[in-house]
């Protein structure tokens, strides 16, 4: 009896150590895709005065949870009785993500002038306002948390279904309370350095100097992550494809695998945003007519 009992704690703690390692594998996969969810999070919880921003990423946060709590009890289905469906699931997340990154490339180069309306800010309600932004970022983190879900599936797509709920359950959970985590401390920074600023009205010092510094790199960050993110978005998106299409992988055998996995993504994303550009374009002169 003692033996059996201690057999069954053996098992469970090799099992935890199975899910804990594949856990970091496949939190390694997804990480391009964390670092753009980071990105996007961290825009649209910025831009509210100082005491609404943790509320609105805390709302986020909710949203995050929800979406996965939807998208991960559907994907163990698929997988257990339509595993075919995955690849083509992450194909055309993978899609999705290249004609993202093409579209920030694209609106960069040739809508670098473009300001948003600020008047029809000021004049609907502060609320109203909250909460577009809260579904917006709500929306997009459903889209990116599916990607995620998938590439961290396809990591343990050999294992038994028991280990994959385990690791993708994990990766999942981990992946929404660092970036969130981040994001609070990303977008608390500058009112952390203006603090450190007032604390030394004298304008001198260690502190006061970090505390300017704290403020000066919050609107570098962000936009740095911005480009990272972006990048991030066509790796993926690239080495999906590259992955699924074996004369792709044999295109680019003999370049780096980082260099072919961007030109891929970026060619996908051009194709993808052609393509919509297109119907866009049709369905504006059917409305003219």
């Amino acid at each position: 009896m003692a033996s059996g009992f201690f057999a069954l704690f053996d098992d469970i703690a090799t099992l935890m150590q199975d899910v804990a390692t594949m856990s970091k594998v496949a939190t390694k996969k997804t990480a391009g895709i964390l670092g753009d969810d980071l990105a996007v999070n961290a825009e649209k919880a910025s831009g509210f005065v100082s005491e609404r921003e943790l509320p609105v990423i805390w709302a986020i946060m909710k949203g995050s949870f929800l979406n996965k709590l939807i998208i991960l009890p559907v994907i163990f289905l698929l997988s257990a009785f339509l595993p075919w469906s995955i690849a083509p699931l992450l194909m055309l997340g993978g899609a999705f993500l290249a004609y993202e990154g093409v579209e920030k490339i694209f609106d960069f180069f040739f809508h670098k002038n473009k300001v948003e309306n600020t008047d029809k800010i000021n004049t609907v309600a502060i609320d109203d306002y909250e909460k577009k932004k809260i579904k917006s970022a709500i929306f997009i983190d459903f889209i990116l948390s599916l990607e995620i879900v998938l590439i961290a599936l396809s990591a343990v797509e050999e294992e038994t279904l028991k280990i994959q709920i385990l690791v993708v359950t994990v990766t999942a959970l981990i992946a929404t309370i660092g970036v969130y985590g981040i994001v609070a401390l990303l977008v608390r920074m500058d009112d952390f350095g203006f603090a450190l600023i007032k604390k030394r009205e004298e304008n001198k010092g260690v502190i006061y100097n970090f505390g300017k510094l704290l403020v000066k790199s919050m609107p570098i960050i962000i936009k740095t992550l911005t480009v990272v993110g972006t990048i991030a978005m066509l790796l993926v998106a690239g080495g999906i494809y590259m992955h699924h299409f074996e004369f792709l992988h044999h295109l680019f055998e003999k370049w780096p695998s980082i260099l072919g996995e961007f030109i891929i993504g970026l060619a996908l994303g051009i194709i993808v945003l052609s393509i919509i550009s297109l119907f866009q374009g049709i369905f504006k002169l059917i409305k003219k007519k």
